[in-house]
């Protein structure tokens, strides 16, 4: 059996059927190899003094870095690309909003063993989300070659259909194997985990997920990026880290105030509630709430 794999040039729409049939899609170089290269120089100085894992779970021979909004200018490149981004908010297009998730660099030394395999959903307290109801839109970027034997990421393909609690073994599972800046994006329901890293190289991918906007986020945005950083970002960056209403009434300050004005910037009051409303009624899924509530202003 072979895993999906897609151009570059694949829409956005192409990738969300992809995603929706069959939990994940392969996008083969997506970026440029010097992109990756020019991410793992900026990172150098973080990734080189990260820890190894304290756990089977997080891996004893795997390093994780986070942070990499304010520690990597290119690595903001990635999160705003847009097919990636695209293909997100179609697939999230049932919430009002989406958000940032998770940045983190993800390298797996020699030695390494596989990862158990699991799902990303269940970051979320175990809350038995529907098999139909998605949260989380995930992405893994090949910032080196990604080979079986190096630790390649391997999913069960399907098995975002599975529901939870189902222990697939690793022969369940096939390897994701991609040349640099490919990127796999994936359903946080689909069952995936490390490799197992047989070689001499060390693995690494770029982690970013993202998730519903009215969701707790994984890695807190506001502390990993200082405010200084932040007011040199875009706007779009910005409202992805979570300067934004992840929908209505759900995360404005000084008294329904955009978010976006503790950085200098956004409106103010009715417009944030007047412009969530209007996305709110465009969901079909929740005219119905609509119609019941009345909300003042």
């Amino acid at each position: 059996m072979s895993l999906v794999r897609l151009p570059n040039s694949a829409s956005a729409r192409e990738v969300e059927h992809c995603l929706r049939e069959q939990g994940y899609a392969i996008i083969d170089k997506l970026v440029p190899a010097a992109t990756m290269d020019r991410i793992a120089e900026e990172l150098e100085p973080y990734t080189a003094v990260a820890p190894f894992g304290p756990d089977n779970i997080l891996g004893r021979r795997t390093k994780r870095t986070g942070g990499l909004i304010a520690r990597s200018a290119s690595a903001r490149e990635l999160i705003v690309n847009p097919t990636i981004l695209e293909t997100t908010r179609r697939f999230l297009s049932h919430a009002t909003t989406c958000q940032i998730h998770c940045t983190q660099v993800v390298s797996i030394y020699p030695g390494a063993k596989a990862q158990t395999l699991h799902q990303d959903e269940v970051a979320w307290d175990m809350f038995p989300f529907p098999l139909d109801y998605h949260a989380q839109c995930n992405t893994l970027w090949a910032m080196t070659d990604y080979t079986d034997d190096m630790g390649a990421t391997r999913i069960v393909p399907g098995s975002h259909r599975a529901g939870r609690g189902v222990e697939f073994q690793i022969a369940d599972s096939l390897p994701v194997e991609m040349e640099k800046g490919s990127v796999l994006i994936y359903d946080g329901k689909i069952y995936h985990g490390g490799g197992e890293n047989r070689s001499k190289r060390v693995r690494s991918a770029v982690n970013l997920t993202y998730a519903l906007g009215w969701l707790r986020q994984e890695e807190n945005q506001f502390l990993s990026c200082p405010l200084e950083i932040a007011r040199t970002l875009s706007d779009e960056l910005l409202c992805l880290m979570g300067y934004q209403c992840g929908a209505f009434a759900l995360g404005y300050v000084h008294g329904f105030e955009d978010p976006m004005t503790i950085l200098g910037r956004g409106q103010f009051g009715e417009l944030v509630g007047a412009e969530l409303m209007l996305k709110a009624e465009q969901n079909e899924d929740r005219k119905f709430f609509l119609r019941e509530a009345e909300f003042d202003f």
